[in-house]
This record gives C-alpha cells, structure tokens and sequence, in this order.
C-alpha cells in the first residue's frame, strides 16, 4: 500500500498530488501559481495513551 503525498494550495484549495508539481519549475500550484501549498495529513487517526 503506497501513499502518494498530496498537497493543497492555500490560494485556490484544490487537491494536488506529488507528480502534477513535478510539472513545473520550482514549487507553484500548477492551476493557479500560487507558491504557498500545505502538506495534506493522511486521514489515520493515531491515538496515544496518556499516564
């Protein structure tokens, strides 16, 4: 089971995988250009048990 790593752009907020950025030069968001994109957390929940 191999995870891709997705990324969300803070400017228009769509979802963008590891490979569309692989696109263009340096690290923009391909639809908008925007330069500043957040990594997306995988949807596992991790419960630690607290002493």
């Amino acid at each position: 089971m191999s995870m891709t790593v997705k990324y969300k752009c803070a400017n228009c907020g769509r979802i963008i995988d590891a490979k569309e950025l692989e696109i263009l030069p340096g690290i923009r968001c391909p639809y908008c250009g925007a330069k500043i994109l957040y990594k997306v957390r995988p949807p596992k929940i991790r419960r630690v048990k607290a002493i």
